[in-house]
């Protein structure tokens, strides 16, 4: 742990009245430096956060218990750490805790087509990943070489914490009832990362709740995802199923996507905080989060349904679009194609019944049910001439059968 400034003689003169002799730094003297090379590093704004053991463990704990956490099995795991994030680096005291905002907040989106408007607004530009971690690592760096007995660890939503709550507890935010962070002058629109410290460092203060009685989030969701104010339910959440979950979507899933491919902003949507008039003039979002670089700014749901892996590395090797891989993305772009039932889109899951991946052609198969009418009808039977795979077969005949009905 670093050192910490002198208190004074027993007279309680305080630091030497010699010029000659340097006054080390207080620790607010210290917090205050580093929050400001936070943002000197890129970061929208900074705060600190104890390192007390969660307020909210067991909270987390029935969470967990509940089943909320759907497939993602490693939220249930390294819970204590989870708990006390001090376990995580000896001697950690303090966290500098940072915030990145994504979006303009300017109605200045320019999020065209039919791909674009439905994907996460974070998801846009590079890997967030990518960028917070180069900047956190550098900051950490400075740190260490002006305060030589500091240790650092950074994480950007890589570690086992609970990082909105400590978020929370450095002033970054209040959770609002749709688990995101809100800040009154910069709405939810924004990423948080993280250094651990071993130095004692005043804390900042908590935003107090910013939700009162608006539900605003909770009635838009349209899956019920949020059950209760302060509650996800990943089981129902399309961020979830858009991204986290591998392999073929439950039927009954499939429509309550909408035309959503990855992610979801509907609960930041419609929140009031990220209504710009209501917030002053903050500054743009942070440019390498928000610029789709070509070629992937030219993409279309057609012309993502049918990449190929060079295509799909040329244009997701660094965007967090790749999370999902490239059969989940062509299976989240055959559901939105189903679900926006527009005929033009008949000729590219026709194609996509060719698919090398069985999943992308069983959810291809599902969307021409809802394209219906008998050029769709046609498609599928040509496929089901062709297909071996037992489990497309049933998803063929299935599809077949709905549309049947539907006449």
């Amino acid at each position: 742990m670093a050192s910490q400034p002198p208190s004074g003689d027993a007279e309680g003169r305080g630091a030497s009245a010699d010029p000659s002799v340097a006054t080390a730094p207080s620790a607010a003297d210290i917090a205050r430096q580093l929050q400001a090379w936070a943002v000197e590093a890129g970061f929208t704004r900074a705060g600190i956060a104890s390192l007390e053991p969660s307020r909210h463990g067991a909270h987390y704990r029935r969470w967990i218990d509940a089943g909320h956490h759907a497939g993602m099995a490693w939220m249930a795991k390294r819970l204590e750490e989870r708990e006390d994030p001090s376990r995580l680096l000896p001697g950690a005291r303090s966290a500098l805790v940072v915030a990145l905002q994504y979006h303009p907040l300017a109605g200045q989106d320019d999020a065209t087509g039919d791909l674009w408007p439905r994907v996460a607004r974070y998801a846009h530009g590079r890997d967030y990943h990518d960028i917070m971690g180069r900047r956190l690592k550098a900051l950490a760096a400075r740190i260490r070489e002006a305060y030589p007995t500091c240790q650092t660890r950074p994480y950007v939503d890589t570690g086992p914490i609970l990082e909105r709550e400590l978020a929370a507890r450095a002033g970054i935010g209040s959770v609002g009832k749709h688990t995101n962070l809100l800040h009154p002058n910069w709405g939810s629109w924004f990423l948080i990362g993280e250094i651990l410290l071993s130095l004692d460092l005043p804390v900042a203060e908590p935003l107090a709740d910013m939700c009162g009685r608006c539900r605003q989030c909770l009635d838009a969701c349209p899956t019920g995802a949020l059950p209760q104010p302060f509650v996800l339910d990943s089981r129902r959440c399309i961020s979830y199923w858009t991204i986290e979950h591998r392999g073929d979507l439950p039927r009954d899933i499939r429509p309550q996507l909408g035309e959503w491919v990855f992610g979801c902003d509907i609960c930041q949507e419609v929140c009031p905080w990220n209504d710009r008039p209501r917030r002053g003039e903050p500054r743009p979002g942070d440019e390498a989060l928000l610029k789709r670089p070509s070629p992937r700014r030219e993409l279309d749901l057609a012309g993502l349904l049918a990449l190929d892996r060079e295509g799909y590395v040329a244009h997701f090797q660094v965007s967090p679009m790749k999370r999902p891989k490239l059969e989940g993305l062509k299976r989240n772009a055959a559901v939105a194609m189903g679900n926006r039932g527009d005929q033009k889109y008949l000729p590219a899951l026709a194609a996509a019944l060719d698919d090398p991946s069985p999943v992308v052609r069983r959810h291809a198969a599902w969307a021409l049910a809802q394209l219906a009418g008998e050029a769709a009808a046609d498609a599928l039977r040509h496929a089901l001439s062709r297909e071996e795979d037992v489990e497309v077969r049933e998803e063929l005949e299935l599809s077949l059968g709905e549309i049947a009905v539907s006449h």
